[in-house]
């Protein structure tokens, strides 16, 4: 079965950096476009960044641009983020998921989640 596994998290002061992985198995990997989502507590899951299959084309929420990049090695089958200049607001838990191949901005398969806690 489908399975994503991040690994990461921790806690970071503000303005330091933080580097998520998310390893992937049970699926081929190249062939679907994977995105980052974060939940913080009492708050709705938010779309973080995205990483398309094909051209590695990739889009951010307005929130990281600038400070997050999100790449992938299709060879070792992972996901990545990195995460720079980091404020106490990007505290919450981050999800990798792969998005469906068919309909577009729809994630059929989730990670667990690590958790990133910044603190001021």
């Amino acid at each position: 079965q489908v399975q994503l596994r991040e690994s990461g998290g921790g806690l970071v002061q503000a303005g330091g950096s933080l580097r998520l992985s998310c390893a992937a198995s049970g699926l081929t990997f190249s062939n679907y476009g994977m995105g980052w989502f974060r939940q913080a507590p009492g708050k709705e899951r938010e779309f973080v960044a995205r990483i398309s299959r094909s051209d590695f084309s990739t889009s951010y929420a307005d929130s990281v641009k600038g400070r997050f990049t999100i790449s992938r090695d299709n060879a070792k089958n992972t996901l990545y983020l990195q995460m720079r200049s980091l404020k106490p607001e990007d505290t919450a838990v981050y999800y990798c998921a792969s998005e469906s191949r068919f309909v577009s901005g729809r994630y059929d398969y989730w990670g667990q989640g690590t958790q990133v806690t910044i603190s001021s």
